[in-house]
C-alpha cells in the first residue's frame, strides 16, 4: 500500500522568513504580512491543497549575535519585525473549514495561566483546530527585554518547560468534567460547580491554585506540537508531542534522527507512531524541469548572504561574523539550538568540512531545510524517497517567496502525487487531532496529559 505523505506550510508573521533577502524578489508577498488578507488567503490555498495545516513560527527577540548586535538583523529584515502569530488565527478559521493551525509560543515568559485560556479559546473558536508548538526560547535578546541577563542553559529550559506543561495539562484535562456546563434555565444553574476543580498546583516554578476559566473545548488541550530535536528536546517531545518537525540536510542523518525520536515515544510507553514527524524543505517547482531551475537560480540570485549568516548566527548561538567565509566551522558547543550545530558536525563527519559560506549559502533559500528542484513529478518522486527511505511522516514546507511557492506545490506537486495514491485528495472530518491520527479528538490515553484528567489526579477539589 502506498505511503500517504502529509504536508504543513511553514510561515512566520514577518517579512521573508526563512529566505533572507528574497523579500526583494518582485513576485514575493510577504511584505503583506500585516494584511489579514494576505493570510486568509494563504489559508484558502492551502486547504485547497489539502495541507494538514499552517504551522507558524515566533520569536521574541531579534537576531542580535551576528556581529554582536542587531544591525545586520533590522536592516536585512531577518525576522525583524515579526507580528504576533495567534492573532491570525481566527480570521484564518473563519475562511476555511479543514484546515490546522499550529501556532508557536514559548514557556519561558508568559505565565501558563493566561496563556491556557487564550489556546482554549482559539480551540472553540477554530472548532478544534488549533496546536500549540510548545518552544523554551534560544534568542538571547528575548531574555534580555523580558529582565533576565541570558536564556537559561539548554536542558534547563526543558526542566521549566515541563512544569510549565502540567500546569496547563492540569487547566485543560483536569478542572471541568464534560457535563460541568448544564444550562439549566429553570433551576437557573449555568455551571454545577461540584464538577468544576481547583488544580492546586504548587511547584517549583509555579503556584496555580484555581480553576480553569474555560470550559472545555473541542480537544481540550491542543495538539501539542514540538521541534527540539536536541537529546534533551528529544526526551521532551517523547512525553509531549503529537507532531514532531525537524531539520536535516541529508537523508542519512534524517533517517538517524527519525529512528531517535520513534524510539524515544517508545521508551516513553508510546507507539512508535504516536507523534507525525514532519521534516523541513524547500521546494521549487514548475511545469518542466527547466523552468523549475530557471526559477530556482532566480530566487537563488536575490539570497542575502549576510542574512543568511544573521539566522545561522541565532540558531546555532555562534557569532559567524567572526569567521572567515571559507573556514571550517569545527566543534562548537552551543546554548542556542543544539540540535542544528549537531547537525553540522554529523555532515562534516560523513565527509563533507562545512564552512562558514557553506552555511550562509544553504540558508539563502529556504534556512535550514535541503531543497528539491523540478517537475510536478520530479519532486513527487523524491518526496516518496525521503519518505521511503528516512520513515518521516511529511514535509514541512517553507517557501522561497509567498504565496508563490505554495501556489506552485498545489499546482504541480499536490495532482501528481494525488495520482499515485500517495497524498489525500479530501479531509478526514473531525478536529485536528483526529486528522493527524484518526484516533478520535482528545489525548490519547498514553499521553502524558492524560494523567491529569478529572478523575485520573489526586488532589483536585471541587471550585
Amino acid at each position: 500500500m502506498t505511503r500517504q505523505i502529509r504536508l504543513n506550510a511553514f510561515d512566520m508573521n514577518c517579512v521573508g522568513h526563512q529566505s533572507p533577502g528574497l523579500w526583494r524578489h518582485p513576485q514575493d508577498q510577504s511584505w503583506r504580512y500585516k494584511d489579514l488578507r494576505y493570510w486568509t488567503e494563504l489559508a484558502q490555498l492551502l486547504e485547497r491543497g489539502v495541507f494538514d495545516g499552517l504551522f507558524i513560527a515566533d520569536v521574541l527577540g531579534t537576531y542580535d549575535v551576528y556581529g554582536g548586535d542587531d544591525r545586520a538583523t533590522i536592516r536585512q529584515g531577518t525576522q525583524t519585525p515579526v507580528n504576533d502569530p495567534m492573532l491570525l488565527v481566527s480570521a484564518m478559521a473563519y475562511v476555511t473549514e479543514h484546515l490546522g493551525f499550529g501556532i508557536t509560543a514559548g514557556t519561558a515568559y508568559e505565565h501558563p495561566y493566561p496563556f491556557a485560556r487564550r489556546m482554549s479559546t482559539l480551540d472553540h473558536l477554530t472548532n478544534g483546530r488549533v496546536g500549540w508548538n510548545v518552544v523554551t526560547g534560544y534568542l538571547p535578546s528575548a531574555a534580555r527585554n523580558m529582565g533576565a541577563a541570558d536564556q537559561l542553559e539548554h536542558d534547563d529550559r526543558y526542566d521549566h518547560a515541563d512544569e510549565y506543561l502540567e500546569v496547563t495539562y492540569k487547566l485543560w484535562e483536569g478542572s471541568w468534567e464534560d457535563d460541568a456546563v448544564v444550562r439549566d434555565r429553570e433551576a437557573g444553574v449555568f455551571t454545577d460547580p461540584d464538577k468544576v476543580h481547583h488544580i492546586e498546583h504548587h511547584g517549583k516554578h509555579f503556584d496555580v491554585p484555581g480553576i480553569h476559566v474555560s470550559e472545555p473545548s473541542p480537544q481540550r488541550s491542543p495538539v501539542i506540537f514540538q521541534a527540539g530535536a536536541s537529546s534533551r528536546g528529544i526526551a521532551f517531545a517523547a512525553e509531549n508531542a503529537e507532531a514532531i518537525f525537524v531539520a536535516s540536510p541529508t537523508k542519512t542523518l534524517l533517517k538517524a534522527t527519525v529512528k531517535k525520536i520513534r524510539d524515544a515515544l517508545e521508551a516513553a510507553g508510546r507507539d512508535r507512531y504516536a507523534a507525525r514527524i514532519y521534516t523541513l524543505m524547500t521546494v521549487v517547482t514548475d511545469a518542466t524541469p527547466e523552468e523549475a531551475q530557471a526559477k530556482y537560480e532566480d530566487y537563488a540570485s536575490y539570497a542575502s548572504t549576510e542574512g543568511g549568516l544573521v539566522l545561522m548566527s541565532g540558531w546555532m548561538g555562534i557569532d559567524l561574523s567572526q569567521y572567515d567565509l571559507d573556514e571550517p566551522i569545527g566543534n562548537v558547543k552551543s546554548n542556542a539550538i543544539q540540535s542544528m550545530v549537531e547537525a553540522f558536525q554529523q555532515a562534516a563527519a560523513d565527509g563533507k568540512e562545512w564552512t562558514v559560506r557553506d552555511i550562509a549559502s544553504w540558508a539563502g533559500v529556504g534556512g535550514m531545510g535541503p531543497h528539491i528542484v523540478g517537475s510536478g513529478e520530479q519532486v513527487a518522486d523524491q518526496l516518496q524517497e525521503w519518505v521511503d527511505e528516512t520513515d518521516v511522516d511529511g514535509f514541512n514546507l517553507a517557501y522561497a517567496i509567498t504565496p508563490g511557492t505554495f501556489e506552485d506545490i498545489v499546482e504541480f506537486v499536490v495532482p501528481a502525487l494525488q495520482a499515485r495514491g500517495a497524498y489525500p485528495t479530501e479531509y478526514v472530518e473531525g478536529t485536528l487531532r483526529h486528522k493527524l491520527h484518526g484516533n478520535g479528538d482528545r489525548l490519547p490515553d498514553d499521553h502524558r496529559g492524560a494523567r491529569y484528567r478529572v478523575g485520573a489526579r489526586a488532589g483536585a477539589v471541587p471550585a
